[in-house]
């Protein structure tokens, strides 16, 4: 490299929250654009708890000079839209949304984690009804199964949300065993609760497990993980099963393409990731996942 943040050049940061948004966000979609033009990479991921990402996205990749970087939608499922709402998921596909993500902030386990202090929350005045999709049972909602159908169907990528381990592993064996082929486990490490050997698991059932910049106190102001979390999930999860992904665009917690770029350095630098590791985990599986 001749300089060290020619690393960025490819970056594909499937998880943005970037406006406009109910959220206050650091950037909007049209800011995100430009910083990613700046670093060189190769596109990403819009990300919203509250709304489809899809509109505001088209209109910027089409109405601004993207410079051949692609931003790309997605959807969670979440009380806003009605939560496990068919229509809403066709229609989001239809408009080009690449990620639809299991509840996020309307899952009882997010309420119980943040207790109304959660820096992404919206601006809205109806009260959240806590979600919980699978019962001590282990049944999961009709209409949860439902949407699974669909997104097998429409080959569209399930991302796990913010349910409790036993909702995210009952989650993925379920998609798996429906035809889900596309499967992303949210943050695994962070509020989910799951366990290494759950990670090790789920990777090893084909889906892709996330390494967010922002949970990590290396990585972003609103982190609070340390980084031994990032030495153990190094050891369960193979670099070919793991995505990093930024997570960022929170008011007041800083550039999600610095974030980005402070964070791979302290992969390199302190865990010894080599350039042709972060292109796989940073560039190549993040697309592979897209299937972009």
């Amino acid at each position: 490299m001749t300089n060290e943040r020619d690393i960025l050049e490819g970056i594909l940061d499937i998880h943005v929250h970037a406006g406009p948004s109910v959220a206050s966000r650091a950037v909007d979609a049209a800011d995100m654009l430009k910083e990613a033009i700046v670093a060189g990479y190769r596109g990403f991921l819009v990300k919203d708890h509250y709304f489809p990402s899809c509109m505001g996205v088209k209109m910027v990749q089409e109405h601004c000079d993207a410079q051949g970087v692609e931003i790309y939608s997605s959807m969670a499922l979440n009380n806003a839209i009605g939560l496990f709402n068919p229509l809403a998921v066709d229609a989001a596909i239809n408009m080009g949304a690449k990620i639809i993500y299991f509840p996020t902030v309307s899952s009882k386990n997010h309420i119980n984690h943040h207790k109304g202090n959660f820096v992404g929350a919206g601006k809205i005045s109806v009260p959240e009804v806590p979600v919980v999709y699978v019962d001590e049972n282990g049944k999961m909602d009709d209409k949860a199964i439902e949407v699974l159908k669909l997104l097998a169907q429409k080959d569209v990528v399930l991302g796990t949300g913010h349910g409790t381990a036993w909702e995210i592993d009952h989650l993925v064996g379920q998609a798996t065993e429906l035809g889900v082929k596309r499967i992303l486990v949210n943050h695994p490490q962070f509020h989910i609760g799951a366990t290494y050997e759950q990670m090790t698991k789920w990777a090893n059932m084909g889906a892709f497990i996330e390494l967010n910049v922002c949970v990590f106190t290396s990585g972003s102001k609103l982190g609070t993980l340390d980084d031994q979390v990032i030495a153990d999930m190094l050891k369960a999860v193979p670099l070919n099963r793991m995505i990093l992904d930024s997570d960022m665009g929170q008011s007041g917690n800083g550039s999600p393409v610095d974030g980005m770029y402070r964070f791979i350095r302290v992969l390199m630098d302190r865990f010894g990731l080599s350039e042709d590791d972060i292109d796989l985990i940073a560039k190549k599986n993040p697309a592979t996942l897209l299937g972009v």
